[in-house]
């Protein structure tokens, strides 16, 4: 089978536990005007455009030589990706392995499952962060970790901010609870958005599984993309170490 794949990222410690490689799928059922990977969004390939890098030498036809013009999404079968993530098996170590992140892995499903099952054939532990949109037991019982978001607790400002009502992902979050499979939640925090968190914190305690919960600053790395795809830049704010220390007082330890 293929998929639309928007990057491989190799040496990876910030998607899962241990040294990882994740793979980012293309397509995302959520609009999150925050998103730091915006050119996930969309599950078609698209061209970012970087006028700053751009050198007019008019050679756009044969590619892009100075970086002004990036094609994201590219693709891929199951046997392509699968070799980049053999590359590094020899340092997955015992807890590393393979992260699939996006955008949102269930977005392909029928290709998610067969490169998950061509994964675990080879040895190798899989993990998936998702929007948990949606819900596919037979895919979530083959994993080891999931990481997901529960972004707002007010439905109607979740809609506003992220384009759905978060009403699915709760009751998601409970019926993956139900699979027995270990789950680390994760907010990020935006100061100009009131988001509930005591309120997550307490819904999220009384799921089991949930082994984590955390709190993730809000970070800007994502505007100059969503400038350079044309869908202009959100005005949040980094928040600050106090902030940070004031809701972390509400996050629930295991």
């Amino acid at each position: 089978m293929t998929g639309i794949i928007a990057d491989i990222q190799r040496a990876s410690v910030h998607d899962g536990p241990g040294l990882r490689t994740t793979v980012f799928f293309k397509g995302c059922p959520l609009r999150c005007s925050w998103c730091h990977n915006p050119e996930c969004i969309s599950p078609k390939p698209q061209t970012l455009f970087y006028p700053d890098k751009c050198i007019h030498c008019g050679g756009c036809a044969q590619g892009c030589f100075s970086g002004a013009r990036v094609l994201c999404g590219k693709i891929m079968d199951t046997d392509t990706v699968l070799g980049e993530i053999l590359a590094d098996k020899d340092y997955y170590g015992t807890e590393g392995g393979v992260t699939f992140s996006g955008g949102e892995p269930l977005l392909q499903a029928d290709f998610l499952a067969e490169l998950t099952d061509a994964c675990i054939a080879s040895g190798i532990r899989c993990a998936m962060e998702t929007s948990l949109w949606f819900f596919r037991e037979d895919i979530f019982t083959r994993m080891q970790l999931i990481m997901a978001d529960l972004k707002i607790w007010d439905g109607e400002t979740h809609r506003r901010y992220t384009g759905v009502s978060n009403e699915r992902i709760r009751e998601n979050f409970r019926r993956l609870n139900e699979l027995g499979i270990p789950i680390i939640a994760r907010t990020p925090v935006i100061p100009e958005i009131s988001q509930g968190i005591p309120e997550i914190s307490e819904f999220l305690r009384g799921l089991e599984n949930v082994k984590k919960y955390e709190l993730l600053p809000y970070h800007p790395l994502g505007n100059a993309k969503l400038t350079a795809l044309g869908m202009g830049s959100p005005s949040f704010t980094v928040p600050d170490k106090e902030l940070m220390k004031e809701l972390n007082q509400h996050v629930f330890i295991r």
